[in-house]
């Protein structure tokens, strides 16, 4: 069977993280630059290989504060580590819309195993004949675990920010040729 090639519907897609503030409120941040990129054998899904980047200088948390702090050394590194990557090492089929995605994130210059939740919306032909394939993603990864580890003691005894950081993704990719 002949591979196919989809790449990202920037206007249609998005990825957030959420991560509890002095453990009582949870703060929602975006990466603004994004791309992801899937091979598949035909569209079938359950054999595709993807890869996906974010721009670690694009987070966007509505706070230029603490978007210039998570750009710093004490997080992200932006200038000496511009993208965080992840690239899928396995897709398995829970049912017809639900898998579960392996691959590598590397945050930083750390690399680890995650596994992701993908919900399969579907396949369909916008207005302009374009093929496009939705996802829903979610996980939850430890931030500590990829060298995010800057955190303040609070007065009462906890942290400052929360280790667990809950990921979200809308996923929109458009087939090519």
């Amino acid at each position: 069977m002949s591979k196919t090639s989809w790449a990202l519907d920037p206007s249609h897609s998005e990825m957030q993280f959420k991560v509890k503030h002095l453990m009582i409120t949870t703060i929602t941040g975006t990466f603004k630059k994004i791309d992801v990129s899937a091979e598949t054998e035909g569209d079938d899904f359950t054999t595709a290989t993807i890869n996906f980047s974010a721009s670690t200088a694009s987070v966007d948390t509505g706070s230029e504060h603490r978007d210039g702090h998570l750009k710093s050394d004490d997080f992200f590194s932006s200038d000496k580590f511009p993208e965080m990557t992840f690239k899928s090492s396995g897709l398995a089929k829970k049912d017809d819309e639900n898998f579960v995605l392996d691959g590598n994130l590397t945050i930083r210059d750390i690399t680890k195993p995650v596994k992701l939740n993908v919900e399969f919306g579907g396949i369909a032909k916008d207005p302009y004949g374009n093929i496009k394939a939705g996802f829903t993603l979610s996980g939850k990864i430890n931030r500590k675990d990829f060298g995010l580890t800057w955190n303040a003691p609070t007065e009462a005894g906890g942290l400052l920010v929360s280790e667990d950081v809950r990921l979200s993704s809308e996923i929109q990719l458009v087939k090519q040729g």
